[in-house]
């Protein structure tokens, strides 16, 4: 991809819908130099000396927190992270509050993850610091589904032609409407399968195909993206048992032979394993689930840099 003549900077990044395919283009060329420095001996540069980050999570995260916070600091900014379980959250303080707290401190940029849906939109209303979607309920997690585009275009060059299977917990996935949005934009022909009663309703309105079997969406696959089951947000029975959804559902070396040879395995991680994907497939060569965190850093750095200075110096960071 080539760099794109656009700006990102104060951009409130929310969701990959409202981001154009020029946005995208300038999102994984800066990534792509980002990345450059994460091969290096020394991994930090100025470029966001000066500014301050602050990470606000409502929910639990191992991969999406800690790549925002690496990348902040080894762009030379400083990271703080907010525990809401030993904030004043606690003690009943409302998110409008919050931001506003945090904002009074004369930060940069909120890195915000929420359970509701439309909170960091709301956060962008009414906060003044660039504010960045770090997965809002079942509604997005863009930078998720930009590091899922990196990664599949430094294997398949381009979205144009691509069969992708979406397969698992349509319904509670937030990963799987951002990668929706964006790989029908860029041209790809997008498959999801899994139990009805994990299947949004009206998703086909997105420009998918759905798919009772999980082998007729596998079938010529180039890309295979295995969504985690959210145990944490099943309370209603929509599946029998574990066993039954692995039997049925669950994506292992056998059903990967419907796909073509060099298809990706890709998982947001963390992993249910033997549940919706066997032990051995994610360990598999064809599993690029360790690239993905990896290129989560180069992402999240891009999108720091970009929003915060309007990646002037982006020739520069070699």
């Amino acid at each position: 991809m080539a760099k794109a003549a656009v700006s990102l900077s104060g951009r409130d990044i929310l969701d990959l819908s409202s981001l154009s395919v020029e946005e995208y283009d300038l999102i994984m060329h800066t990534a792509k130099e980002m990345k450059k420095i994460l091969k290096r001996d020394i991994k930090k540069v100025p470029s966001l000396r000066g500014k301050c980050i602050v990470n606000l999570f409502y929910e639990n995260s191992t991969r999406t927190r800690t790549s925002f916070e690496l990348a902040g600091k080894y762009l030379g900014a400083d990271v703080i992270n907010i525990n809401t379980g030993s904030s004043s959250v606690k003690k009943g303080e409302c998110l409008k509050d919050t931001i506003l707290t945090v904002q009074s401190m004369a930060c940069d940029a909120i890195v915000m993850r929420h359970p509701v849906e439309g909170a960091a939109s709301y956060a962008a209303q009414i906060a003044k610091p660039v504010v960045i979607n770090a997965g809002d309920g079942c509604h997005a997690h863009p930078s998720q589904g930009l590091l899922d585009m990196f990664t599949i275009l430094e294997h398949k060059k381009s979205f144009k032609g691509l069969k992708m299977a979406i397969i698992g917990d349509i319904l509670f996935s937030r990963v799987a409407r951002s990668n929706i949005a964006a790989w029908t934009k860029l041209g790809a022909d997008v498959h999801v399968a899994g139990p009805m009663t994990l299947m949004p309703r009206g998703i086909e309105d997105m420009g998918v195909t759905v798919h009772k079997r999980v082998e007729d969406a596998l079938e010529g696959a180039d890309v295979v993206d295995i969504l985690r089951i959210q145990l944490e947000r099943q309370q209603k029975g929509l599946f029998p048992t574990p066993r039954e959804y692995a039997r049925i559902f669950g994506v292992n070396e056998a059903r990967m032979k419907l796909a073509k040879p060099d298809a990706l395995v890709m998982h947001p991680g963390p992993m249910n394993r033997g549940l919706e994907i066997s032990w051995g497939l994610g360990y598999s060569d064809q599993a690029v689930i360790r690239e993905q965190v990896t290129n989560g850093v180069a992402v999240r750095m891009a999108l720091l840099f970009l929003t915060l200075t309007g990646g002037k110096q982006v020739e520069n960071v070699d």
